[in-house]
């Protein structure tokens, strides 16, 4: 894939992910169901139902940004609106970010 093929990707929100947003920053929420941790709930330990992944600043804008219909060019316009210089080099830093919450992570999906 080329530069250019890959500006006009376009990702969306995974539907197994949950999430919360307050005060612009997201916190993404992981189910954690593995059968071993069902297995001391039952004896009453103390494992939380989800583990908290809290984005920094920039992340939780790129992430509010990926709606479906914005390509990777469009996400990367509105990141540096709003935070100007201080993102670049945008987008080697950007496509590596959504590559990384994409394969890794698996918070999005790619539409196209």
């Amino acid at each position: 894939m080329n530069n250019e093929d890959s500006l006009n990707v376009v990702f969306k929100i995974s539907n197994s992910i949950d999430y919360e947003v307050k005060d612009k920053i997201v916190t993404i929420l992981e189910k954690q169901d593995h059968p071993i941790q069902n297995f001391f709930r039952k004896l009453k330990f103390r494992i939380p139902l989800y583990k908290k992944i809290k984005l920094d600043e920039y992340g939780s804008f790129i992430f509010l940004q990926i709606d479906g219909k914005k390509t990777v060019e469009e996400i990367g316009e509105n990141l540096e609106s709003e935070y100007g210089d201080a993102t670049h080099p945008l987008y080697e830093r950007l496509t590596m970010y959504l590559n990384h919450i994409y394969v890794n992570c698996n918070y999005i999906e790619r539409i196209n």
